[in-house]
């Protein structure tokens, strides 16, 4: 690309000489034939006549007397013929005439052309300048431009004209236009277009580099559009899968790996975490009296459900565990330890809310045992990360504190929430909670003060009506002990 910019300026200059020096050719070669011409005439007709026994005379039929000399007109007139007559010998492209529309008698009258005329009259009635332009008659090979000059009447050329017997006009004035002068130049168009020879080499040649690089370009272009068809192909297919693979991640686990925030290598961090782990009470007395496929509806009717509200609180979802779910706040993506632990009591809250409405319509649909969840909360310090192997790895978390949460899940009533004083003492001004006697758990050293949330309207209700009236359910877990007793006695008695 480069050479050819700067050949361009190289033809272009190269074409200019070209022309240049075909200019001064011709111009010498037009000057040459003049002049030869104008030296052959002068001897022919001027010196060849002189004689020391007649008088020299000059006169327009100069012919016809012997000494005489061709007067200015006629010398004009004839020189023309004789240079018009040479252009079929050497070459010559100027063409030459003298004409006037007052010619002598024996002369043949001169045809003037629309031009002509119009520029007669023009310089006969001021024209202000002494030369004018004319389109030239020319063809399809070639082109021919004339100018056409006043022949001016001088002091002399009067006199003779004045009084001279065969003069068509007598009553001339110094400065009339006597005729014209009309040189026309005629340039072969072919000529002119091989003076270009550099510029249409250039032409040629950038021509076809041009069509060599378009073919090339259009073979590239196919090839893109064939390699974008096949790259359109390859992310449709990447999509699908990253979208199949965004099911078994949380989203925030998802995006980090993608994004390229993590990589894909086992590495742990030891970070303060919200840990959330529930299961749902009784799970395997409430299996067997499902089907098998209405235990699977059931079951992921539940996951999904949760799944929503625990992505609308921010949690990273670790695992499913046969009924239970174990979810943690802090990582990935973290608001802070305190806030953490407020977004999973929040989590916890709806979740407990949900399920009492999903309750009713699971009952509706003739389920006899809706499922009641349990749900744990710590706060603490917990390993997380990638484990595993280099060819198989989990994203997961691991420590005491995470099993901690397990432990209080276990000793929550169903409905009901416990959490950890840690966990707690970041959300005692958003929820209402009861101290529990402390308690030593497995696999934790210390003893454990845990808060269960007091009864509120994520609890099932103590009773439960049908809509047609016809049956009851009755919450036995949820009534103290002398209640329990005394409904037990009641209904041994009716029966």
């Amino acid at each position: 690309m480069t050479i050819a910019i700067l050949a361009l300026p190289l033809a272009v200059w190269r074409d200019v000489m070209a022309i240049t020096d075909q200019s001064i050719r011709r111009q010498t070669t037009a000057l040459d034939s003049v002049m030869s011409n104008l030296r052959g005439y002068y001897s022919d007709n001027v010196i060849s006549r002189l004689s020391a026994d007649n008088p020299t005379v000059a006169s327009h039929d100069y012919h016809a007397i012997d000494g005489a000399i061709p007067i200015p007109a006629t010398l004009a007139i004839e020189l023309g013929e004789l240079i018009n007559a040479d252009q079929g010998t050497r070459g010559f492209n100027v063409e030459y005439r003298f004409i006037s529309d007052f010619p002598f008698p024996g002369r043949e009258p001169n045809e003037l052309t629309a031009g002509e005329n119009r520029a007669l009259s023009e310089f006969r009635n001021g024209h202000p300048e002494n030369r004018m332009f004319l389109k030239a008659d020319d063809s399809p090979w070639d082109h021919a431009v004339s100018m056409v000059t006043p022949v001016i009447m001088q002091d002399s050329c009067v006199a003779c004209h004045n009084s001279h017997p065969d003069s068509p006009k007598t009553d001339w004035q110094e400065g009339d236009v006597r005729g014209l002068q009309s040189f026309t130049v005629r340039q072969p168009i072919f000529s002119n277009l091989m003076t270009f020879k550099y510029l249409i080499l250039y032409m040629i040649a950038a021509g076809t580099f041009g069509i060599l690089f378009s073919r090339h370009q259009l073979r590239v272009a196919s090839k893109l559009k064939t390699q974008s068809a096949e790259l359109a192909e390859n992310n449709d297919f990447l999509a699908g899968i990253s979208m199949k693979i965004s099911r078994y991640l949380s989203p925030q686990v998802y995006k980090s790996i993608f994004s390229g925030e993590k990589d894909a290598s086992i590495s742990t961090e030891r970070k303060k975490l919200t840990v959330f782990f529930s299961d749902i009470k009784d799970f395997t007395q409430t299996t067997e009296s499902l089907q098998p496929e209405e235990l699977t509806e059931l079951l992921n009717s539940y996951f999904t459900e949760m799944s929503l509200i625990a992505e609308k609180h921010g949690a990273t979802i670790d695992k499913f565990i046969g009924d239970a779910i174990v979810a943690f706040f802090g990582d990935p993506e973290t608001k802070g330890t305190a806030e953490d632990a407020r977004a999973c009591v929040r989590m916890a809250l709806e979740m407990q809310e949900r399920l009492g409405e999903l309750a009713g319509e699971w009952r509706a649909k003739g389920i006899e045992h809706p499922f009641r969840a349990r749900i744990g909360i710590n706060t603490g310090y917990c390993n997380v990360g990638n484990f595993g192997s280099e060819l198989r790895m989990d994203y997961t978390i691991i420590g005491a504190e995470a099993n901690l949460a397990a432990r209080l899940e276990a000793s929550a009533e169903p409905g009901g929430i416990v959490m950890s004083y840690e966990t707690y003492a970041h959300v005692r001004d958003i929820v209402e909670a009861r101290q529990l006697p402390p308690e030593r758990f497995k696999g934790i050293a210390r003893e454990v003060i845990p808060y269960a949330v007091e009864p509120g309207r994520n609890r099932a209700p103590l009773s439960e009506t049908t809509a047609d009236g016809r049956s009851m359910t009755v919450h036995l877990d949820q009534l103290d002990d002398e209640t329990r007793g005394k409904l037990e006695k009641l209904l041994k008695d009716r029966l």
